[in-house]
């Protein structure tokens, strides 16, 4: 007799009751809050009859549809991940201790704007930005203050910053190496994306061809080197920021994963060794049942592409992990405290979707830097979601419903609509391209400006509607009469760039110059060879060579980079 096939939920038991066996299960009540115990996954009574079945899957099973984990969040919840930076490190280092101590997972840093465009704090264009729209660092030292007294090795921190990602990178590599922590053991993310830097924030230093040398050289170092470290965290959430719609935002950013593995598999690395260091950057905006949808779609679309297209053979290789930040441009400056509900509705949806971490934005962040207090409050958000919804109880509490599984679907057709325009632009796909074809057409959609002029006609689309009242935001253009006052703002005071400058002569003073610019030549002979540059430039950071030095000597080795002006 034949043994007949298991059945997905007969692989669902299995893979759920081997990771209680592990322990992978929380002990937990997993009841209603009227005390009706709830299973771990609903399914249907006969999937065989669901045509929609091999689409959906079950938890832990490809095509990851419904989650990468056969236990959902009770086998652990999200990461609870704030973002913050402001000021000195010292004064980001007392706000990061109060997130640790008020119940926060894990920590990601904000820097600020010369930071960001890889200057140093006491550069001319610096003048009045530093400190304010995150933290100032300038060198290791700074790195080493920001995380005085937080364990390295026992704390993951994400990094947003992408044009000078592997100086800060290298940076926060010697402030670990300062604690005596096991660098080899470190376990965060970096964000390093410059693709979404072209097409929407704009924070780049060179072309787009020396940043995918120092990319592909991180991917290999880490690989190699740093095996938890998620080098590369591809991010979205500025691309809906600038004003794309929800498709263009799930399409744009997988296209630019899509353009990564192309880069690693160019350098020769294998798949499943790289693959699982890649991961995404939502953002979860105010439309719920959208964003759940993308968020599905989203990890549907990569576990096929990574499998048949680039040739994954593992789950973890073809894992879609991704950070979700509520929608800083879903808030208004006018009723702030309206943007509350909103940043609840938005986490929800990231939850609902099944993200692995979360940053929740504080209510004043439209006029601001959040306060302690609004920091707390926007903790406490996650928090109430996690410990009283009762969400957690169950993996993908939305899977079979018609319309969540209709707007997944419609997701995914219309992303694959833009991946086929995307490869065309470039060539097709047997174009020769020393990377891969869509590559070739990330480059060329940005050289042309068409990322740009799609999200531009969609954001012009939206404040369209937003005029003519089709679309309502309240307190904006509908329910406008308000009671409330003034708040209360973070300011960053001047003197902290005055401080900061005068830190930053001081230890040029007290470093070996001669150390450093023996440091900083071997760097630019590095990138004028195929060496891998991440040794040298961490060799130029353990001498206090500062991040607008290492920079400057790059900027002077490639040039810088002008985007072509559209009309």
């Amino acid at each position: 007799m034949m043994p007949t096939e298991s059945t997905g939920r007969q692989r669902w038991e299995a893979a759920f009751a081997a990771a209680r066996e592990r322990g992978q299960v929380r002990d937990a009540d997993f009841s209603t809050l009227s005390g009706m115990e709830v299973d771990p996954v609903y399914g249907p009574a006969d999937e065989a009859a669901d045509a929609r079945m091999e689409r959906i899957g079950w938890p832990g099973e490809f095509p990851y549809t419904r989650g990468l984990y056969p236990t959902g969040y009770r086998g652990r919840p999200w990461t609870i991940r704030q973002f913050a930076g402001f000021g000195n490190a010292r004064q980001t280092n007392e706000r990061y201790k109060m997130i640790l101590a008020a119940g926060g997972g894990g920590l990601s840093v904000a820097f600020d704007m010369p930071t960001l465009m890889g200057h140093d704090s006491d550069d001319a264009v610096s003048l009045g930005e530093v400190g304010h729209c995150g933290v100032a660092i300038d060198s290791a030292a700074d790195m080493e203050e920001l995380f005085a007294g937080i364990d390295l090795g026992a704390v993951t921190t994400s990094m947003t910053i992408s044009g000078p990602a592997v100086p800060v990178f290298c940076m926060y590599v010697v402030a670990a190496e300062r604690q005596g922590v096991d660098v080899a053991g470190l376990n965060g993310t970096l964000q390093t994306d410059i693709f979404k830097e072209y097409i929407a924030q704009k924070e780049w230093l060179f072309g787009p061809e020396p940043h995918l040398r120092l990319i592909g050289d991180l991917m290999e170092y880490c690989s190699a080197t740093i095996p938890n470290y998620k080098p590369l965290s591809v991010s979205g959430y500025h691309i809906r920021e600038a004003g794309s719609t929800a498709v263009q935002e799930l399409a744009f950013t997988l296209a630019d994963g899509f353009g990564y593995v192309e880069l690693g598999l160019s350098r020769g690395l294998d798949i499943d060794a790289f693959a699982p260091g890649l991961s995404f950057f939502f953002d979860a905006h105010i439309d719920l049942f959208e964003e759940i949808a993308k968020f599905r779609a989203a990890r549907r679309i990569w576990a096929r592409w990574l499998r048949d297209r680039y040739g994954a053979t593992t789950a973890r290789s073809q894992w879609l992990r991704f950070h979700t930040q509520t929608a800083g441009v879903s808030l208004t400056a006018q009723q702030p405290y309206n943007n509350v509900v909103r940043t609840a509705i938005e986490a929800m949806s990231a939850v609902l979707g099944g993200t692995n971490s979360l940053h929740t934005n504080a209510l004043d962040e439209t006029l601001a830097l959040p306060t302690e207090e609004s920091a707390e409050i926007a903790l406490r958000t996650q928090q109430v979601i996690a410990e009283e919804t009762g969400v957690t109880n169950v993996a993908d509490p939305l899977g079979g419903s018609w319309y969540v599984e209709a707007l997944t679907d419609r997701m995914e057709a219309e992303a694959e609509a833009i991946f086929t325009k995307i490869i065309e632009m470039g060539g097709g796909e047997n174009v020769e391209h020393p990377i891969g074809p869509v590559t070739s057409g990330l480059l060329r959609g940005i050289e042309d400006g068409w990322f740009t002029g799609e999200i531009a006609e969609a954001a012009f689309a939206y404040q369209t509607q937003l005029e003519k009242g089709d679309k309502r935001v309240v307190g904006v253009n509908c329910h406008t009469a308000s009671v409330t006052g003034e708040l209360e703002i973070l300011r960053v005071s001047h003197e902290v760039e005055v401080e900061q400058r005068r830190a930053l002569t001081e230890r040029r003073g007290r470093r070996d110059d001669a150390a450093v610019q023996r440091s900083l030549t071997a760097l630019v002979q590095a990138a004028r060879s195929a060496d891998n540059m991440i040794e040298p430039m961490l060799a130029a950071v353990r001498v206090e060579a500062t991040l607008g030095e290492i920079c400057d000597v790059l900027r002077a080795e490639w040039g810088t980079y002008t985007e072509v002006a559209q009309f």
